[in-house]
């Protein structure tokens, strides 16, 4: 949950005014809404018989991950196919989890951002930012062959650009050591600390299977370095006087 407040910066940012967030975040819901449509028609989702069921669905699994997901060593070699497939990664997601987690994430910082970079801007941003965060694993990768998928690299740089953008909004956050807790945070201080815990991970990461921190640190940097440079000019700077508004996950 989001506890922010909703200043006048339409004001002080010409281009970006009504016009641009009326009717909500569809950028947002529809990107969650094509990565859940995406997972529930593939062989993870165990919705669609058509993939069969053992070795024939671990089969259309493995298939489904070579060609849709991104795989250091063949993009490095520079196919057309390979090129492509940081883009459509981006909507495959491993498992339940895998995809539960990311659309929390998006959807909890997804909307605020989009409405302030607008729609079109919004689209752009996620889609360029989530490619170059899986090129910059792979860069550092590239003779790996395991497949590289999901949303995360371009949900890291929401949060990135969330950090800059909204970086007094107070964030409720359940930690684990703490009895899970709800407490309520400044967002620059739950993102930063959730950024230090993925850089501390990539350090002792490999290229093999797991979680590919090093995606997420790349589209943190990025996400944040975009918002920076882009509105740098025109960032909420004293939100005293305005009222306020809650987003609930």
């Amino acid at each position: 949950m989001i506890e922010w407040r909703k200043v006048g910066w339409r004001e002080r940012a010409p281009g970006l005014g009504a016009a641009a967030t009326a009717g909500g975040a569809p950028v947002t819901y529809g990107l969650m809404a094509l990565c859940c449509a995406v997972f529930l028609i593939s062989p993870l989702s165990g919705f669609n018989p058509g993939h069969g069921t053992g070795d024939a669905l671990l089969a259309a699994q493995a298939g489904y991950f070579e060609q849709w997901g991104v795989i250091p060593s063949e993009l490095m070699d520079g196919s057309a196919h390979a090129a492509l497939t940081p883009l459509t990664a981006l909507f495959v997601h491993g498992s339940w989890l895998h995809l539960l987690g990311n659309m929390l994430f998006l959807y909890v910082f997804g909307a605020m951002a989009e409405e302030r970079m607008g729609r079109t801007g919004f689209a752009f941003f996620y889609l360029a930012c989530g490619y170059f965060a899986l090129v910059a694993y792979a860069v550092v990768h590239a003779g790996s062959d395991q497949t590289l998928v999901g949303a995360s690299g371009a949900i890291s740089a929401v949060l990135g650009a969330f950090l800059y953008l909204f970086p007094r909004a107070r964030v409720t956050s359940l930690f684990p050591f703490l009895f899970f807790l709800p407490l309520r945070f400044p967002a620059w201080i739950v993102l930063v600390f959730w950024f230090v815990l993925q850089w501390l991970a990539a350090q002792s990461a490999g290229s093999g299977p797991g979680v590919a921190y090093l995606a997420h640190v790349a589209g943190f940097a990025g996400g944040f370095l975009y918002a920076w440079a882009r509105f740098r000019g025109t960032r909420v700077k004293s939100p005293a006087t305005a009222t306020e508004g809650e987003s609930q996950p």
